[in-house]
């Protein structure tokens, strides 16, 4: 997938967890979407080497009761309908996430 195309995936799921924490009733994601609402929205994008890892790093999150949103490309433009390209963890406490993700590289 091309650069832009990254992005526009990455911003998908950034959006999607945020809308994700407000419409759930969780009252710990709600405070760390508060935090990070005042703190910059820090986000930090890194690269898998396969879909069946992006999945694996998905249900991680999800055991770990972190808010995490995957997304699945409509197929319009360069990829297959369906095909699985990108995810985001947190808000959460950067400790949580990086037991996750702290393996991974930078895109």
């Amino acid at each position: 997938m091309g650069k832009g195309k990254a992005a526009a995936q990455a911003a998908h799921a950034a959006c999607e967890v945020v809308l994700s924490i407000i419409r759930s009733n969780n009252s710990e994601w709600s405070r760390w979407l508060d935090s990070w609402l005042s703190q910059g929205q820090k986000k930090v994008v890194l690269r898998v080497e396969s879909e069946g890892e992006l999945n694996m790093i998905y249900e991680e999150a999800r055991a770990a009761g972190l808010p995490a949103s995957m997304i699945e490309d409509a197929g319009l433009t360069q990829l297959p309908p369906g095909t699985k390209t990108a995810v985001a963890i947190g808000p959460a406490p950067a400790e949580l996430v990086d037991k996750i993700t702290g393996k991974l590289k930078l895109y």
